[in-house]
């Protein structure tokens, strides 16, 4: 039986030899029916004497982002890639239209000078590298070419490209995917020495034109067992197949990957030719190991750098303020807590708004001295956003700077955030910056096609930091760290924030990515947030008080009493000077002083009479010297501020009464004085209970003042300015407000839930 067993493969060998003789009897055959029978026959039974030598080979004549990339990926799946071309000048025109001829003739002066094995079998390998990965180990790439039993195999797409007149010569036309690409090819080196010696092919002239011709002409596709990978079973290209391919993450597999899910291929090589690079960018983010369900962002660890403190770089920090921003104050905070000695800072402010110029001034006047250097634009310099920025940019290469690191007026970052990025090993970063609430970022996940924001599929997970790490991404803004040497490269001499009827931001993005500079934003720690100034309007006294809804994190850090969340934790200690009658920290003094700025901006206070003509009966029972909130432009706000503040507050002692959100129509600010109106006689409030909130300072700014309730002769005096009293407004809670006898007393009150 043992016997039996070792003559099977040679018996099995026999019959193969016995049958191709039958065909070649019957004049039936061919060296195609040989090859394929015999290559099959190996395959399947993996008898090959000497398995193939492969050689990969890729062209790349400047190092860059997707070089980097490319061999990342090699590396990953342990494929060893020789680089032709490295260190020449690049001779192939821009690539951008019809070029790359120069790939074709660095090829053939390799291969020329490579020896034939005699035994074993020469397999080349070729590939572009700027927009290219590996996907799997040079092993499966070799096994699935042998399994497909030809000579040479080109990979596929569905345009017929550089000239689509040649559709009709195409021999497959009808197949998924007829047309032959040449951003990656694999093949015995007979076999591709005949196709590169097939014509001669100018540097300049198109090389998928070349390869084109070589494969239309049919005794050298016949001849040579030219096929094309039709369902991308080793190459897949993306442009005009995003539709067909998947990307598979938090599967049963650590790692995530590829699929074409027409064909139902895992493709090798991915290819992302023409305008589809972005996309590429994209999932490089999780392909290629770069991902890893578990582990998260490994790419991210692999780049990381220790930072060295007796070698800091020298980084310019360059501030952008081109729109009016609120909270200036809190930003040039901000700018003072950077964690980073200052004197390897060169400082560059740019000012383009004359609303913020004395604010910029103080600044620079109080800090400059302390930065290495300083410089400063104003907003009467005449000096354009665009240029002002590429003056930064062209300062910094031309000085010590090695990094440039830009914060726009919008954004407020963490101390940390500088030496963050630094840490991190890229070019090109971003920290992720978000509007408070909402899904507005410094960074876009992808473009359309006319250069404009699109939404990726996976952005609102970055956004929400439901994965983290650092992503690829075709446009970043408001806070970006760049290392300079880049821009130093001939390469990027005419990168540039400057473009004709573009936004500077998105020229500068368009120029980067023309250049083959890629950028990233990192989501792995919270770095801060981005202010909102689309409501910013400075025409209004103290219109930092507005923001509460659009820029409410800025809002509560400058405005809201510093005791406020205290109360909710002490929950069983509230203070209350009378029956019902409950007293809590609201709003800071400075909220205080610049209600009244407001207010007395406004100056048009009512009469105190009965007759009020702002009230939809026109008549006020209990009338007081007042402004109503809708009069100065704070009726919505003031109803926020009586939701998210007020309202949990009420819930917190008056339990069982739910109302949300409160409703008031009473919402305005009451003057006192010995000369207009000091008092106000007993009443009830039209409200399910009411909020009065102390504004001044008692024997500071006015004597006298409080209120009496009178059912329980209990009186509430020497109020807090920012100290809120809140008391049921009906049936039990009968009132007054006690004679104020010298200056001016200020409160705002709110009837809630008439």
């Amino acid at each position: 039986m043992l016997r039996l067993q070792l003559m099977m493969p040679i018996m099995n060998f026999c019959w193969a030899l016995a049958i191709i003789f039958i065909l070649q009897m019957h004049n039936i055959t061919s060296e195609k029916y040989y090859v394929e029978y015999s290559n099959r026959y190996c395959v399947e039974r993996n008898v090959f004497d000497e398995e193939p030598d492969v050689k990969v080979l890729t062209v790349a004549t400047e190092k860059n982002h997707g070089l980097e990339r490319f061999l990342r990926s090699a590396r990953v799946y342990n494929i060893n890639v020789e680089v032709l071309g490295e260190g020449k000048k690049w001779e192939g025109g821009d690539m951008k239209h019809e070029g790359g001829g120069h790939k074709v003739n660095l090829l053939k002066e390799k291969l020329t000078s490579m020896k034939i094995p005699e035994d074993r079998d020469q397999i080349i390998l070729f590939t572009d590298s700027y927009d290219v990965m590996f996907l799997g180990s040079l092993d499966e790439i070799v096994k699935k070419f042998l399994e497909m039993s030809v000579r040479v195999l080109f990979s596929a797409e569905p345009f017929c490209w550089p000239d689509s007149s040649l559709a009709s010569q195409y021999p497959d036309s009808q197949q998924l995917n007829p047309f032959l690409n040449s951003g990656g090819f694999i093949g015995y080196l007979p076999e591709l020495l005949k196709i590169l010696n097939f014509d001669i092919v100018g540097n300049k002239d198109d090389d998928q034109l070349f390869y084109t011709r070589v494969y239309l002409d049919e005794d050298y596709r016949e001849s040579l067992r030219i096929s094309l990978d039709h369902k991308s079973v080793i190459f897949q290209n993306l442009h005009g197949a995003l539709s067909d391919v998947q990307l598979v993450a938090n599967s049963t597999e650590e790692w995530p990957y590829l699929v074409n899910v027409v064909t139902k291929q895992r493709p090798l090589i991915v290819h992302g030719n023409g305008p589809a690079k972005l996309t590429l960018n994209n999932l490089s983010n999780y392909l290629a190991k770069s991902w890893s369900v578990s582990d998260g962002c490994v790419l991210c660890d692999e780049k990381r750098i220790v930072l060295d403190e007796d070698k800091l770089p020298k980084v310019m920090l360059s501030v952008f303020i081109e729109v009016a921003t609120p909270f200036m104050e809190e930003f040039f905070q901000s700018i003072l807590a950077i964690d980073y000695p200052k004197q390897k800072i060169h400082l560059f402010i740019r000012n383009g708004v004359e609303y913020h110029e004395t604010e910029v001034e103080n600044f620079y006047n109080a800090h400059s001295s302390e930065y290495f250097t300083a410089k400063r634009i104003k907003s009467t310099d005449l000096v354009g956003e665009a240029e002002a920025r590429n003056i930064a940019k062209d300062r910094c290469i031309g000085s010590d700077c090695e990094y440039l690191f830009c914060l726009d007026s919008h954004a407020r970052v963490e101390p940390d955030t500088l030496r963050y990025l630094l840490s991190t090993g890229y070019d090109v970063i971003a920290p992720l910056l978000v509007r408070s609430g909402q899904a507005w970022s410094n960074f876009w996940g992808a473009i359309n096609s006319v250069g404009f924001y699109s939404r990726s599929a996976d952005y609102m997970d970055i956004v929400n930091r439901s994965i983290e790490g650092i992503w690829n991404v075709p446009f970043i803004n408001n806070c970006y760290l760049m290392n300079i040497a880049l821009f130093r490269k001939p390469s990027a001499k005419h990168v540039s924030y400057l473009k004709e009827d573009t936004d500077p931001d998105m020229a500068f993005c368009a120029s980067l990515r023309s250049a083959g500079i890629m950028m990233y934003v990192s989501n792995e720690k919270e770095f801060g947030h981005l202010v909102n100034s689309e409501t910013f309007d400075v025409s209004r006294t103290n219109p930092d008080i507005y923001q509460v809804i659009d820029n409410k994190l800025d809002w509560e850090q400058r405005y809201l009493h510093p005791k406020y969340y205290e109360v909710f934790d002490n929950k069983e200690k509230q203070l209350m000077p009378c029956p019902d009658v409950y007293w809590f920290p609201l709003m800071s003094m400075r909220f205080c002083k610049e209600w009244i700025e407001v207010m007395e901006a406004f100056g048009q206070w009512s009469d105190g009479s009965n007759n009020d003509k702002r009230l939809e009966s026109g008549y006020e029972a209990v009338p007081t010297r007042d402004i109503h909130m809708n009069q100065v432009g704070l009726d919505i706000q003031w109803l926020r501020i009586l939701k998210d503040y007020v309202r949990p507050l009420q819930e917190l002692v008056f339990t069982g009464y739910y109302h949300n959100p409160p409703v008031s129509v009473m919402n305005f600010v009451v003057r006192y004085r010995p000369d207009e109106q000091p008092s106000l006689r007993p009443h009830h409030d039209s409200s399910t209970y009411t909020i009065n909130l102390a504004l001044n300072t008692p024997h500071l700014d006015y004597e006298g003042g409080g209120c009496r309730f009178i059912r329980y002769n209990c009186s509430v005096k020497d109020t807090k300015p920012g100290w809120l009293l809140m008391h049921p407004g009906r049936l039990t809670h009968f009132h007054e407000g006690l004679l104020v006898t010298k200056g001016t007393r200020y409160i705002m009150i709110s009837f809630v839930d008439p």
